[in-house]
């Protein structure tokens, strides 16, 4: 297989922004730099604020919850703040360390959480990343797939839609599928094993360009493979800077 990495997204506020980034240094047993580091508990979080290990996906504010998180972007400065955009929404840096900025990004976030569900209570920073598994994984997808999902369906995807890490190109489409027990080298050093598929939620059936729900995702990829799984989960087993247009070869 001859593939390359294409393009690298973190999401430095679980659920709230995605941002593109150029190059990362992977380290073994961690995930993605900046991946999650962040995430707003709601008023039903099983847990007592501040936030001290990690959390299931339930007790956060979340896409499958609010269609018009999903339109949320994010850009990291470099001294740390994030700037959030959202089309409907004025421009917000703040930096996330502040607890008076931590209300700001609470009180932008007001318009586009429902009324009837609980109500963000608080940005928590557990010192690790709060993706959906406590598992440090790191997700990789494929750009081919999804262009076959795109054309097959009759609806255009964009990336954002599956808020994943790494975007491969150059694969047969839905050749991903047959990775799960291998092992990717990306670029020179790196070295990712991957572990299980990605069952996909709700959220992806929302627009990362208007945050409404406009696409049955779900529907499609059950048509198309069978289940609901898009993309691959994996562990860092060899640590690596890694950057766009690495060469990503399948070990034996």
């Amino acid at each position: 297989m001859t593939a390359s990495l294409a393009r690298i997204f973190r999401h430095p506020v679980k659920s709230i922004g995605f941002e593109e980034i150029r190059n990362a240094s992977l380290s073994e047993g961690r995930v993605l730099p900046f991946d999650r580091i962040w995430a707003i508990s709601t008023m039903e979080a099983r847990f007592d604020s501040p936030l001290s290990d990690w959390a299931p996906k339930r007790d956060f504010v979340r896409g499958a919850a609010a269609p018009g998180l999903m339109a949320v972007a994010a850009h990291t400065h470099d001294d740390g703040s994030i700037e959030f955009t959202h089309p409907e929404l004025w421009h917000l840096r703040v930096d996330l360390d502040d607890p008076a900025d931590q209300a700001k990004l609470i009180a932008w976030l007001k318009p586009l959480w429902p009324a009837n569900r609980p109500a963000p209570r608080a940005v928590e920073k557990p010192g690790l990343a709060l993706t959906d598994s406590r598992e440090a994984f790191v997700s990789i997808l494929s750009l081919d797939s999804l262009d076959d999902l795109s054309a097959r369906s009759g609806k255009m995807l964009s990336p954002p839609r599956f808020r994943g890490n790494l975007w491969l190109r150059g694969m047969a489409p839905w050749a991903e599928r047959d990775l799960v027990g291998r092992r990717l080298r990306i670029g020179t050093t790196a070295e990712i094993e991957i572990v299980e598929p990605i069952t996909r939620c709700r959220a992806t059936c929302a627009s990362p360009e208007t945050g409404t729900e406009d696409f049955n995702t779900l529907g499609a990829l059950k048509e198309i493979t069978g289940d609901t799984t898009f993309g691959l989960f994996g562990l860092v087993r060899r640590a690596g800077e890694i950057a766009r247009d690495d060469a990503v070869e399948v070990l034996p």
